[in-house]
């Protein structure tokens, strides 16, 4: 299975990819053709079979040239490998499932290359260890907290520099791109304007605007969709054996979300938690209702990222007391001088149940918008799937007893309220605001 096949209906990315990864393997297979005594000029003409003049000019700055290539400056116009990329795409669409299939096919070691085999293959040792995560010379870097900070990517940034231990590149895959603060997002500028001859960036993000402009304008930008949902539920059935029918279903529900889709397919908690949140837009008939619904809303929210978190809180409280000299599990006294260890470790873990609980209400949030997608669908007789059709005579009911415009208000108060969470506004009263709009209409 090549490293492509988990990227859902995303062929274009793919190809653009694979190309690039075909690219960077000439350019190293140069490189190292020239360190073992091999002449520039036939390192070159090796590059240029594999990928034309552009291959050999990048292999040619890499062997320490003066040509243009990863380190910044002007590249060939045919050159299809470059040191840092730019995923965008909207949620579940595989930003960092593609970042980390580039990765594995940029430290593909399999023999087949030689033979003209294209680099991914994803059964070498290169593949495999890229794909699972324990390559030594691929970092991926994500984030349960509510940004990544210059500290942590002051660390990155001095690993960057290092030369590949075993493997072929160094490669630096940051999952979440656009939650870096400012003060780290001018850090991590430095390090992409000029990048140690075989360090790879793949930064992943939602959108072109949630990265600094002057990243963004440094790296190469690819551009993932929303998987079809048909191709999301293909992949249910060959890979997690889920039935059609309930694949179908469960893809369909969020609208080509995979991990969404293969959540709802296996996990009856999270089944049960999206039934309680699509019952909302029925019982805020009043008042009392719209508080209520508000308050099991956050409620719901605040219980999953209690339950997300103890155990993984209890394991790093007690690995932590067991490095600072307290035998774990006894609740002993630390030495002195170890409280501030402990209460950084407190922060943060109290700044990750705050980023949990807000993506539990933002998913929730997701959820209610598409019911109301559905609603205003129904209202303008269109012919589009539904993403909530087992809930159809619901939706029927709304679509009646209401019209478009006040659809519509209903959608923005959802889209005013994820605004409101994101500018650090109380849950709860974020969440009452929306409730009582969706009662007025």
């Amino acid at each position: 299975m090549a490293v492509w096949d988990d990227l859902v209906g995303q062929d274009r990315v793919a190809e653009q990819l694979a190309a690039a990864a075909r690219d960077a393997d000439v350019l190293v297979t140069g490189a190292e053709r020239a360190g073992a005594g091999t002449t520039g000029a036939a390192a070159a003409a090796a590059g240029a079979t594999g990928a034309g003049a552009a291959g050999g000019a990048i292999a040619d700055e890499t062997a320490g040239g003066s040509g243009s290539g990863p380190r910044g400056g002007r590249r060939p116009s045919g050159a299809k490998m470059t040191h840092a990329w730019l995923f965008t795409g909207p949620p579940g669409s595989g930003r960092a499932t593609a970042a980390r299939a580039f990765a594995a096919a940029l430290q593909c070691v399999s023999p087949d290359r030689a033979l003209g085999g294209a680099p991914g293959c994803g059964f070498c040792d290169g593949c495999h260890t890229a794909l699972i995560g324990t390559h030594a010379d691929v970092e991926v870097v994500r984030t349960d907290l509510l940004s990544i900070g210059v500290k942590e990517t002051r660390d990155l940034v001095r690993r960057a520099q290092l030369a590949p231990a075993v493997g072929r590149w160094q490669v630096i895959v940051l999952e979440d791109a656009d939650r870096l603060t400012e003060g780290a997002g001018n850090v991590l500028l430095k390090a992409i304007e000029e990048p140690a001859p075989r360090t790879v960036w793949l930064l992943c993000a939602p959108s072109l605007e949630d990265v600094l402009p002057t990243i963004r304008s440094r790296c190469r930008h690819l551009t993932l969709r929303t998987p079809p949902v048909a191709a999301v539920a293909d992949v249910l059935v060959r890979r997690d054996g889920i039935d059609p029918d309930q694949a179908a279903a469960a893809a369909q529900a969020p609208q080509g979300h995979i991990d969404r889709a293969r959540r709802l397919a296996t996990d009856e908690r999270t089944r049960q938690r999206r039934a309680a949140v699509l019952s909302l837009p029925m019982r805020v008939d009043g008042i009392g209702g719209c508080l209520k619904a508000a308050q099991e809303l956050v409620d719901a929210a605040t219980e999953e990222a209690k339950q997300l978190a103890e155990e993984v809180d209890t394991k790093e409280t007690e690995e932590l007391r067991a490095a600072l000299g307290a035998a774990a599990g006894t609740g002993g006294r630390l030495p002195r001088g170890t409280a501030g260890a402990m209460k950084e470790l407190q922060d943060r873990q109290k700044r990750r149940s705050t980023r949990t609980q807000r993506d539990s209400l933002d998913l929730a949030l997701t959820d209610l918008t598409a019911f109301y997608r559905d609603v205003l669908a129904l209202q303008f007789g269109s012919q589009v799937a539904m993403a909530n059709a087992d809930l159809r005579d619901a939706l029927e009911r709304i679509a009646e007893n209401s019209r478009p415009e006040a659809t519509l208000r209903r959608i923005e108060a959802i889209t005013a309220c994820r605004g409101a969470l994101d500018r650090n506004v109380a849950p709860l009263l974020a969440v009452e605001a929306m409730t009582l709009a969706l009662r007025a209409g």
